[in-house]
């Protein structure tokens, strides 16, 4: 880590939040506050591993303590006496039963932004039942929306619930009430809830369904692989190709590449009437050359026409090694860099993961405990030190 973690690269610097504990989104959330240069001190019980949130604990200072015990919350409140932004991830009233809910950290620090994140909400029926991303997406549209027609939805890997309708909406929550915070002195309650969040994801395909132009199926829309020139197509390895010329131009360089613009099945992009024969020809087309074949005919072209690249095959195309989309992570396995980009605030290279409770004692000491303290808390299994 930097020196002086407050003075890290990016938007962010000089932020500083607390994170507790938590899986899944709320991690993300705090990965992309530190990765934007906020200084994130985490929060994990002594013994605990990462597990499911590998990769999302990068940038981050690591304070290894034991919510649960008594002696823990004194210790909370008074870092949080120092923070601009605290992020929970708990099952509603958790925080609360914990002494650390909103009232009591607000009370610590009025100006705090408490950002909470969930699978349902604060509020409603189900707010304290058990669930995850494929249950909140699920009860949005998003998942029935996902999928071949005629064949069984298709869970998005955990992409619409947990990290675009759950983490990033957290992290852009934190920032608009930090904005509202450093403006007015008053913190407030973020309440970020996957359900709500997956279903703003959907504001177009809700907007063209008021307006006729979007069937309540999956499969046989313009944007769901119902059209054949925007889907995948199975190449003759078995790998896949990308299409997605929907706008009249490209269709027609797509066409051209293939040597099918004067072919008559293709002349009417939009009647759907001919879609079920120009899947049916495309797909034979393709079927015909291997993928890399197809992606050297279709590169620099306006046909939007792509290949599908794995994860590891994405961390070596040229244009992501171009713009430094990817690095080598310390297990040697490709890693995403931060996203946005900044021209004046540039973000710095994002720290590795750190070791449970590395940052224990430079965390309390600079919360104003002494050796003292910190021996006792030590000796008391609140804490433990890296």
């Amino acid at each position: 880590m930097a020196s002086d973690p407050s003075q890290r690269p990016g938007p962010l610097a000089g932020v500083r939040a607390l994170e507790l504990g938590g899986i899944g989104p709320g991690p993300f959330a705090g990965m992309m506050l530190a990765d934007m240069g906020a200084d994130v001190i985490r929060v994990d019980r002594p013994g605990t591993t990462i597990g499911l949130s590998a990769g999302l604990h990068r940038g981050r200072r690591s304070l290894a303590m034991d919510l649960k015990h008594s002696r823990a919350v004194d210790v909370v409140r008074r870092i949080v006496e120092d923070c601009d932004v605290v992020l929970e991830g708990f099952r509603p009233g958790v925080a609360e039963r914990l002494g650390l809910g909103p009232d009591d950290l607000l009370a610590a620090n009025p100006r705090v932004v408490y950002g909470r994140m969930t699978g349902w909400g604060q509020s409603g029926p189900l707010a304290r039942t058990a669930g995850h991303d494929i249950n909140y997406i699920s009860l949005t549209g998003a998942l029935h929306a996902i999928g071949p027609k005629g064949a069984d939805p298709v869970p998005p890997l955990n992409l619409v619930g947990d990290f675009g309708g759950g983490g990033m909406f957290l992290a852009y929550g934190v920032v608009c009430a930090l904005l509202h915070s450093r403006l007015t002195g008053r913190g407030q309650v973020v309440d970020a809830a996957m359900v709500d969040g997956a279903s703003a994801l959907l504001a177009m395909q809700f907007g063209l369904l008021a307006r006729g132009v979007w069937h309540d199926e999956r499969g046989v829309n313009l944007l769901d692989g119902g059209a054949p020139f925007y889907r995948t197509y199975r190449c003759a390895d078995g790998r896949h190709m990308a299409v997605g010329c929907i706008e009249t131009d490209f269709y027609a360089e797509f066409l051209r590449i293939l040597g099918l613009n004067d072919d008559p099945v293709f002349a009417w992009q939009m009647d759907k009437e001919r879609w079920p024969e120009q899947h049916r020809r495309l797909e034979e087309m393709f079927a015909g050359r291997p993928r890399d074949e197809w992606a050297k005919l279709f590169e620099g072209s306006d046909a939007c026409t792509t290949p599908v690249l794995s994860m590891l095959e994405a961390s070596q195309h040229p244009h992501n090694q171009i713009r430094g989309t990817f690095r080598v992570g310390p297990s040697g396995t490709p890693e995403p860099m931060p996203a946005p980009r900044f021209n004046l605030t540039p973000t710095g290279a994002p720290e590795s993961e750190p070791a449970l409770g590395r940052d224990t004692y430079a965390v309390l000491t600079a919360a104003g405990l002494t050796d003292d303290d910190i021996d006792s808390l030590r000796a008391a299994g609140v804490i433990a030190l890296g």
